[in-house]
């Protein structure tokens, strides 16, 4: 199936109450789609939203210098004390280079392991590609 980025992010949010963003950039930076739970104000400004994008995205690189050796990187879960985040490479499935990456966080008391493996991977396997 092929997908729009909104569409995804969409789709994300609506698979558990706890979820509260949804988005998906480039590698540069761009942000091609992202949302919020509807009723959700945003913990960060827009120019903080974009620093954390770009921090995510060098913590990301980094990892993936080792992929080699480790095998790919499936995603990357960070727990602040406010709230809980997930970051994940996505390829197409022409591709085996990450086209774009995906961020997603949730409440802090959401059970992140069940929403990530019983709803979040099941859902981006039926995606290959996003446009």
């Amino acid at each position: 199936m092929i997908s729009t980025a909104a569409s995804v992010c969409g789709q994300i949010l609506k698979l558990d109450a706890s979820i509260r963003f949804a988005g998906i950039s480039t590698w540069d930076g761009e942000v091609i789609a992202a949302e919020y739970r509807e009723g959700i104000t945003p913990l960060l400004t827009s120019l903080e939203f974009k620093t954390s994008l770009i921090q995510s995205l060098i913590r990301m690189s980094t990892r993936m210098t080792l992929e080699n050796k480790l095998g790919n990187v499936i995603y990357s879960f960070t727990e602040y004390e406010y709230v809980k985040r997930l970051t994940i490479p996505l390829c197409s499935a022409s591709s085996e280079r990450h086209d774009n990456i995906l961020m997603i966080s949730f409440d802090k008391a959401a059970d992140h392991n069940r929403i990530i493996e019983d709803k979040i991977k099941p859902l981006l396997r039926t995606i290959q590609s996003i446009r």
